[in-house]
Order: C-alpha cells, then sequence, then structure tokens
C-alpha cells in the first residue's frame, strides 16, 4: 500500500481525500500494516468533542518501545539509531545502535523496577540533551510509567510546579550540564525544587560533568552503578492504547502551566507517519532536529517518529554559537545529515552573522530542511533556502503544537510547491476550518479568520493532567464541536495556510484586525534589523496603538534612531498600509523568551501598558535580565 509513502502531489491528493472520507479506514490500514499489536482494536475511533472525549483504537493493546526498538532488532540491529554530538567538538561522537539501544533501555527499566517505579507511575525527567534523556523516556515507557520531561533549563520553581502537579514519585537528573562554554548545575536546581516537593522518593544522578554535588542520603543515587547490575533483559509492558504515554506542560496564556496528556497508540502511528512523510525519510538517512526533548518536537521527532521509523536520528548536546555560529553547518557536513529540522529563532540569529560560516561547509548532503516553533518570517525562509538548502532542498513550515502531538499543516517535500512564510496543505487527516468572531465557518479561498479542527487525529492530547475542565474550556469552548488552537490563519487563493499568530496577538488598531506576525514580517526586512516584536497597547484614540520592541543588527546599532523608526513605518505603510505603523517604536539589545525560544508577549504588553508592577514570574524565562533593560529604556 502506497498510503504510508507519499511521492507525488496527484497522491496527496488521493490519500488525503481518502483520509476524510473515510478517516476510520484510512488510519486502521496505517495501523495495521506498520505496527506491532499485542491485541488488536475493537473500535478505530469513538469521539464527542462536546465533552470532550476521544479513543483511538479502542482496547488494543501493545507497547511503543516493541514499535520503536524491538522490531528492528531482525534488520537493523547494527544500524545506529541515536547519534550522540557532544557539546564540545573535540569530544567524539557516540553511536548508538538499535542492539545496544535495546540493552540500554532494558537496563534503564529494570533499575527504574528496582526502585519501585511501576505501571502508571509519574517520573519526572530533568536531563540535559545526552543518551540518558532519550534512554530514560523509552524505559519509562517500556514499563508503562508516564514519563514528563522538564526541559533542563527551567528554574527550581518551574520545576517543582511541574513535580507536583503530575504528583511524580522520581526524579531522573546529572549533575549538571554543559552549554556552550558554560556549566550549570542541574543537581542544584533540583536539589532547590525538592525542598517543596514532598511527592519525590527517589533521585537518580548521570554523571555528565563530574562536578562535586551533594547526595542526599536515602533518596539519592548514582545512576551508573545500578544501570551496570542490571540485567539487559526486560519484557516490555503490555499498555492500552489509550494509556498514558506522556505529560508535557505547556504554558498557558495565565500563570499556570498545562499538563498535556498524549496516549499510547494514536501518539505512536501519527508521529511514525507525519515523520515517515515529512521528512521523505529514506532507509540509510541520518536526520537532525535541533531541538530539546523537553518540547514535543524533541519528543515526536527526535526520540519517537524516527525511531519508529527505523531512523538514525541525531541527538546534539550544544548549541549553534559554540564554538562558533558555524557548529549546526560543521555538524551537518560531518555527519552528511540527510534532513534539518530547527527554530526561525536559530535561522534569524545565524543569519545575523552572514553568510561566511555556512559557506565554510559542504552542505550538499542536505534533502530537506524544516522549521518548527512559529511562523518563519520571509526574509529568514529566503536565507535559510538560498545559503543553507543552496535553492535545492524544499523548506518545509511546519504548523503545529503541543496539544496536537504531531505536525498539523506542513509542505510534504518534493510534493507541494513550498510558498514563504505558508505552511502550505493540511496533513494527511487532518480537517482544519477557519471561524468569524460569530462562530460561523469561513467558506471558499481566500479568506481569514480562527483555526480550528473539526475532526478528531490520533496524537492529539486527550486532556490536561488532573483537570478536563480547563481542557475543555481552553480547547473546545470558543467553537461548538471543534478543537480551537488559539491561532489566526488565512486561506489563500489555492487553499494554503498560513498562520497569522496568536489570537491574543491579534491587535484591533481604530475597528481593524491587525495580526502581529505580518508587521513583525514587514520590520525585519529593514536591513539593520534583526528580530521584532509588536504589541497593542491602549490609545485613548484609536483604542489600542501599536508598540514595537525592535533588536538591530550590529550595522544597525551606530545609525540615527530617528531615521530607522521612520524607515521602519515607512515599510510597514508599503507592506501592510498606514494604518499598521508603529505609534512607538523602542530599540533593546534583547526580547524576553521562554527556553524554547518563544517571545513572552504578555510581559511585553504590559511594559508597553505600564503595568509594570505586575508582571508576574520572569524566572523561567531564558534571559530575565532583559526585562529590567526594557523597562528602563521604556519610551
Amino acid at each position: 500500500m502506497s498510503n504510508y509513502h507519499i511521492k507525488h502531489l496527484e497522491e496527496y491528493y488521493q490519500v488525503y481525500r481518502k483520509s476524510v472520507r473515510e478517516p476510520e479506514n484510512f488510519w486502521e490500514e496505517v495501523a495495521e500494516e506498520h505496527f506491532l499489536w499485542r491485541k488488536k482494536w475493537d473500535a478505530v475511533l469513538e469521539w464527542d468533542f462536546s465533552k470532550p472525549e476521544v479513543t483511538w483504537f479502542k482496547n488494543a493493546k501493545l507497547n511503543i518501545t516493541e514499535n520503536c526498538i524491538d522490531r528492528h532488532l531482525a534488520t537493523r540491529a547494527h544500524k545506529t539509531a541515536i547519534l550522540f554530538e557532544p557539546n564540545n567538538p573535540d569530544e567524539e561522537a557516540q553511536h548508538i545502535t538499535y542492539k545496544e539501544l535495546s540493552e540500554r533501555v532494558n537496563q534503564f527499566a529494570n533499575v527504574l523496577k528496582e526502585q519501585g517505579v511501576k505501571k502508571g507511575d509519574r517520573v519526572c525527567i530533568y536531563v540535559p540533551m545526552i543518551p540518558e534523556l532519550a534512554i530514560s523516556v523509552l524505559a519509562c515507557a517500556r514499563i508503562g510509567a508516564i514519563h514528563s520531561v522538564v526541559f533542563a533549563g527551567f528554574s527550581s520553581t518551574a520545576l517543582a510546579t511541574r513535580i507536583n502537579d503530575a504528583d511524580c514519585k522520581m526524579v531522573i537528573t546529572a549533575d549538571g550540564s554543559y552549554r556552550g562554554a558554560k556549566t550549570i548545575d542541574l543537581k542544584g536546581i533540583v536539589d532547590e525544587a525538592l525542598n517543596k516537593c514532598p511527592c519525590i522518593e527517589t533521585v537518580l544522578v548521570a554523571k555528565r560533568i563530574n562536578s562535586k554535588i551533594n547526595m542526599k542520603q536515602g533518596r539519592d543515587q548514582w545512576l551508573q552503578p545500578l544501570l551496570d547490575k542490571a540485567s539487559t533483559i526486560c519484557d516490555a509492558t503490555t499498555m492500552d492504547a489509550e494509556d498514558p504515554l506522556f505529560i508535557l506542560y505547556t504554558s498557558g496564556s495565565t500563570g499556570m502551566p498545562k499538563g498535556m496528556v498524549h496516549t499510547t497508540a494514536g501518539y505512536m502511528i501519527y508521529t511514525a507517519y507525519t515523520f515517515k512523510n515529512a521528512f521523505q525519510y529514506k532507509e540509510n538517512d541520518v536526520y537532525w532536529c535541533t531541538a530539546d526533548i523537553g518540547w514535543i518536537t524533541g519528543h515526536s521527532y527526535i526520540v519517537y517518529g524516527p525511531l519508529l521509523n527505523g531512523a538514525t536520528t541525531v541527538l546534539f548536546e550544544g548549541v549553534p554559537s559554540y564554538p562558533d555560529f558555524g557548529r549546526f553547518w560543521q555538524i551537518v557536513e560531518k555527519h552528511n545529515i540527510n534532513q534539518f529540522y530547527t527554530a526561525p529563532t536559530a535561522i534569524r540569529a545565524l543569519a545575523k552573522h552572514g553568510t561566511e560560516l555556512v559557506d565554510k561547509y559542504d552542505l550538499s548532503s542536505l534533502k530537506v530542511l524544516g522549521s518548527v516553533g512559529e511562523p518563519i518570517n520571509e526574509e529568514a525562509w529566503h536565507w535559510y533556502n538560498d545559503n543553507v538548502g543552496k535553492k535545492k532542498s524544499p523548506i518545509i513550515d511546519t504548523w503545529w503544537q503541543t496539544e496536537t502531538g504531531g505536525m498539523m499543516i506542513t509542505p510534504i517535500p518534493y510534493v507541494t510547491p513550498t510558498k514563504p512564510t505558508y505552511a502550505t496543505l493540511p496533513f494527511i487527516g487532518i480537517q482544519p476550518c477557519l471561524m468569524d468572531e460569530n462562530g460561523q465557518e469561513l467558506k471558499g479561498n481566500q479568506v481569514e479568520g480562527r483555526l480550528c479542527i473539526k475532526y478528531p487525529w490520533p496524537s492529539m492530547a486527550r486532556t490536561i493532567w488532573g483537570n478536563h475542565q480547563r481542557y475543555k474550556e481552553t480547547y473546545f469552548s470558543a467553537f461548538q464541536n471543534k478543537y480551537f488552537t488559539g491561532d489566526g490563519a488565512l486561506r489563500d487563493e489555492v487553499g494554503y495556510y498560513r498562520i497569522t499568530g496568536r489570537v491574543d496577538d491579534v491587535i484591533i488598531v481604530s475597528g481593524h484586525n491587525l495580526g502581529t506576525a505580518p508587521i513583525e514580517d514587514a520590520i525585519n526586512e529593514h536591513p539593520a534589523v534583526a528580530e521584532s516584536a509588536i504589541v497593542g497597547f491602549p490609545h485613548d484614540i484609536k483604542g489600542s496603538a501599536l508598540y514595537g520592541y525592535v533588536i538591530l543588527k550590529d550595522a544597525g546599532e551606530s545609525r540615527n534612531h530617528d531615521n530607522l523608526r521612520k524607515e521602519i513605518n515607512q515599510a510597514i505603510s508599503e507592506k501592510i498600509g498606514p494604518i499598521a505603523k508603529l505609534d512607538k517604536i523602542q530599540f533593546s539589545n534583547g526580547l524576553p523568551k521562554t527556553r524554547s525560544g518563544k517571545i513572552m508577549r504578555r510581559i511585553l504588553r504590559k511594559i508597553a501598558a505600564n503595568e509594570m508592577d505586575n508582571l508576574g514570574d520572569v524566572s523561567t524565562l531564558l534571559n530575565p535580565e532583559i526585562v529590567q533593560s526594557i523597562i528602563d529604556n521604556k519610551l
């Protein structure tokens, strides 16, 4: 059956039509032909968005790690499963074969069992990007424990909140981590967090930086000696299709993070299927996603999606700027990377440093480039396309969310013609629609509205851990019988989708709805500008006016700021119209960002509105110090 690997546009339309006309038959075929099951399902799908309740592959039994590892051992035992590239380029890369991965996951799973972890227990994983991170995730899945990975850059407060919310029994961590030229005291952060976490019984510590750390008697244990004693055989626990696989926290627009719950079978089917098609992965390709496993991108497209397809997936410990801004390209050349998946934030940061460091390396192995995390602006798209892909590797601009589990709208490379700033067409099985503010669906093309999904897909999150009511209110209350993404989008004349930004980033100025993304695109095209963020602030006449925070490239630092402000507004005026011009433009040396690179617009909005005494917790930001600097220079 060709449905599993789509190779041309006509086939995409054929398979897509089938997937939306007969979704149950479609997903049943994919599930039957490509995965191992211990027991088949009684029904493919049962759903009711009014509750909201969704069940895929009802009563089926399986274990996802048998599909990620065991079934490859007959044909791919000696193939590299995980290629670990350390932070320091002088340290040797590690090639972990499928056979070694099997043994290491089983040993780790046996250690978890010996420490009293059982099916259904929650295990918090706060580990840097080293092999133990991927292995601990798979070890939890092997025995049916629910993993909750917390990005190893979060503060102790953020870590404690997540541990307590999921009522975790164990924390897995490391003595510390390398990040460029810095080392981070992870164990110290864990110790501080655990002062507020009575639920934790055990802490397992991997050695990475060999620092001197405190080990609490009766609670903390070094991981390696336990692994050394453990057996390399561990039978996988039988899981129900709808048993939780993991909890992953995503920040809410209000305070408390939301623990999105992803279940086993549907998530497995969808991440495997999207990975295969969106990257056009072939048997001996080497695939690299630069995200951290602490985010959904890392769960779906570093660990599960690639391993389900028997791929070689690269795990990179470092940062794009160390030892210099050519590090990504050096790795592409060194390992002959074929598919490369990164974030627009990284692309913009690298573009700021010109092309000499790109041109220095041989990037001819690249076949597919991906972008994830936010809509990619036109300037960054062209830089990526021209300098990295040399105009021959298509860019897939993927739109999806922690909540969706896998890619939802994306080009399929060599299949879908790409268009800068457009995520293009819905992925197989995905039924998007655009809604107006009165709850009416906008039919036809050349329309703009709120992006919803009207039919369930296998990898959707099933609930928010411990708070189903919040899940219902957040995602299923705005539009009847539809999943509301929180994003605005437009559909062009051929049916391509462009994400215009969060709906709460739509600012109504003098009765006009203005999405911030297109305005930022216009500003970012100015040769002196590196990055920008637009927010609304109260205005007596217009209701809201626009406030721009603009970061200049080095070349722009010395220029006359008043002239630059005029040029920026002129560019906006030309691109979007005079209505979108900014009332205030503040030049800044940075923007407050989350650890995953998202701009914290909530903080920028409050500063613009002079509500500085109510900024909320800024400790989890990547760069909390920037907030004070923005306040000090406020217009």
